[in-house]
Parts: structure tokens; sequence; C-alpha cells
């Protein structure tokens, strides 16, 4: 994979750094923090609204490390309101996707995205929950074939400080409605463990006091299973939650979903759990997606629950959204029948609530080239953005679901 494309900006600095930045250019120590505050808590558009430094003290750090936020293309809102998908350009024109979940009454339950497995469930606890989808990579090379993004290709890496710009311009506009971000999940464009540096790199900062300083437990790392990154990361000493994109219990049907698996992923992917478990006693979930008439018969999900009976895991059953791999969502009674299985063998599973498929936003549904259904094809062609690293072969619109 490839690395970092881009010069390194004030969001990929962790406080050490800017310490070290601030001493460098001879400035006082206090501006450190200063720098720190306006970039985590007054999320900055420009060097301009840096407005916590003298003038002369801005020209410095910016010219040094150029602040280089986010910038939006095109925002666009689910039917009910709480989800918003987000088309954002990088300051080298590279376009990725962000998605913003919103669950007004704080609902919980691990089903859904970001939700720490061990926060009560008293009802009377429950708050507003906004949780934000980063993507770590401009499209994927993982290939998974029922994805969307699997299947526009492998564009580069994000920096560290480009995963944290998707946070900070969901936090700035949230700002401006009195609500903020409670979770963030690395569950968008990309293989997050494919760019491990700059994941976890991100991570750090975000989770650092003097920084974004969210929780770690508000925090999960999805993959498809870079065993090496969950073993790395499992030794990172962080308590960010680990999601496991599993699919299937066999491994031939596997390899045929994710075309990068190895021929014994599923047993290694299983093992990999276990000690990630054993090292940060963090529950490890598995997402599994029912692919209609590939994966979501009671016959598959009996070896399924035979694989996990015992373990300390979630099952996320994902019904398949619509994208242009041509696959089929699996019918209901296939979902609860598939579900009734791995319950009656006692494995704790939700069936995973759906978020923005009408827009295109749904798990497997990010896509930033012609294939996206809610930018149209003319006005891809007029935004910047950067070269691909690779042939592609080009790729149908998906038709938007009418599911929800």
């Amino acid at each position: 994979m490839s690395g970092p494309a881009v010069p390194r900006s004030l969001y990929d600095l962790l406080p050490g750094d800017v310490d070290a930045l601030v001493a460098e250019l001879g400035l006082p120590k206090f501006r450190a923090n200063q720098l720190l505050q306006a970039l985590y808590h007054e999320f900055p558009a420009s060097p301009e609204e840096l407005r916590q430094l003298p003038a002369e003290a801005r020209a410095a750090v910016t010219a040094r490390c150029p602040l280089a936020s986010a910038t939006e293309v095109r925002r666009v809102t689910s039917d009910d309101g709480n989800t918003t998908k987000l088309l954002l350009r990088m300051a080298d024109g590279t376009l990725i996707e962000t998605v913003l979940m919103q669950y007004p009454d704080g609902q919980a339950h691990p089903g859904l995205p970001g939700e720490p497995d061990d926060e009560p469930r008293n009802p009377a606890s429950r708050r507003p929950r906004s949780t934000v989808c980063v993507s770590t990579q401009a499209g994927c090379a993982m290939g998974c074939v029922f994805c969307a993004t699997g299947q526009m290709g492998f564009e580069r890496n994000l920096t560290a400080g480009e995963i944290v710009s998707q946070v900070i311009h969901v936090a700035k506009f949230l700002k401006s409605r009195g609500e903020h971000v409670t979770n963030i999940v690395f569950m968008g464009m990309g293989e997050p463990l494919a760019n491990y540096t700059e994941t976890v790199r991100a991570v750090r900062i975000l989770t650092d006091p003097r920084c974004f300083g969210l929780g770690q437990r508000h925090i999960t790392i999805s993959t498809v299973g870079v065993i090496r990154g969950i073993e790395r990361l499992a030794e990172e000493g962080l308590q960010v939650g680990l999601a496991i994109s599993l699919h299937s219990p066999d491994e031939a049907l596997r390899q045929r979903l994710v075309p990068t698996a190895s021929p014994h992923s599923v047993q290694e992917l299983l093992t990999a759990a276990k000690r990630f478990f054993k090292a940060t006693g963090r529950r490890v979930s598995f997402e599994y997606a029912l692919v209609g008439g590939e994966n979501d018969s009671p016959e598959t999900a009996r070896p399924l629950a035979s694989l996990l009976r015992g373990t300390p895991t979630h099952v996320n059953l994902i019904p398949v959204n619509p994208t242009a791999g041509g696959f089929q969502r699996p019918s209901r009674a296939n979902v609860l029948a598939f579900e009734a299985v791995l319950r009656e063998a006692g494995i704790n599973c939700t069936v995973r609530v759906e978020k923005g498929s009408e827009i295109s936003a749904a798990c497997g549904q990010l896509r930033t080239d012609e294939g996206n259904a809610i930018i149209a094809p003319d006005e891809i062609s007029a935004l910047p953005v950067a070269p691909r690293r690779g042939p592609r072969q080009a790729q149908p619109s998906p038709a938007p679901s009418q599911h929800q």
C-alpha cells in the first residue's frame, strides 16, 4: 500500500509534536495549548481563523505545517434526517466520503456502529448519539465483491491528519446545532489496518485530552481481516473496539466474497480475535453481511454458531445493501431465521439498524467516482481528483435502495 502522498498538516501532529514545533519557532510554550484549543474546539477552516495566535505566529506555524482542513463538496441527508453523507475533498484534490449517523433517542445496542458493548442499557441513561464513520483510504484494495468501495479500486492511503479532518469537519457543523460527536467508527472507505500507522496515529490524536479528547471506548476500528494489524492493535495499549468482517464460516465461500482472504482466514481470524480479547479485555464484534442466496441460510448459520460458541464475541448481522456488484438483499424471513439459529446456540447477535441506504450511505455503499448514485457523472468530472494509482474497470451506478 502506498504511504501518505501529501505534506504533514497541523491535524497530523500529536501534542508533543505541537510542543516541539512551537519551541522550534521560538514561540512561548503556552502557544502550543492555544493552537491545540483552536484546532480541536474552534474548528478553523482557514489559517486566519486561528485567532488565538498573533498574526506573525499564525504565519510561522502554518508555513511549517499547513492547516489542510477538509473541504465539503456535497452533503446529502436521509429521509429521516438522521444520516448525513459528506463528499469531502482533501488538500490534493482526493475525494472521500464520510457519514454522520445520529440516534436522537440514544437507543443503545451493539448493532449500532460504534456502540460500546459494555455501556449501560438503562433507558434513563441514554443520550443522543452522533457517530462519525470515517474513511482511512481513498478507495480500497480488499476487493469485497458486494462492497461499492471495493469495486471502485484503490487510490491511496489517507494521512492521520486527513482522517482527523473528517471528524473535525463533522464536529464543526454539529457545534453549530449545539451538538457534538459522541462516537467514531473506522468503517468508511478503505481497510484501516492496511493503513495501520496512520490509523493508529489518528486514534491517538482523537483521544488525546489535549486534542479532540474522545474516550477510547467510543471508537471502533473495523477490519476485513488483516491478521498482523489485529495483532499489532492488541499490543497498542488502546481500549478501542474491534469489528472483524467475517461474512462466512466456510473458507471457500469467504474467499469468494473476500478475494484477498487467505485459504485459512476464518480460523486465523477466530484465533486473532481471541488473542485481542485476552490482551485488551474488549469483546470483539464479528460483522456478517447477509448476501441473498450466498451466505444467508440456516445451513450456513449452524456452522457459524459452532465456530463462535463459547467465545467472547458479538455478531452484527448486516443485510447486504445494493451496489454495482448485483448481489441481492436477503429476505426478512431468512434474516430472522439466521438470527434465530445463532441465538438458540447462545451467540450474542443483533441485526444491524440500517442508516442512510436510500442515499447510498449505508454499509458497503461508499464510493466517490462515477459509480456513486448521489453524484452525477458530469459533476464528478468537473471536480479536481488526484490521479489513480492503477487501472480500474468502470462499474455501473448502483440503484438507490428503497429499503430502510
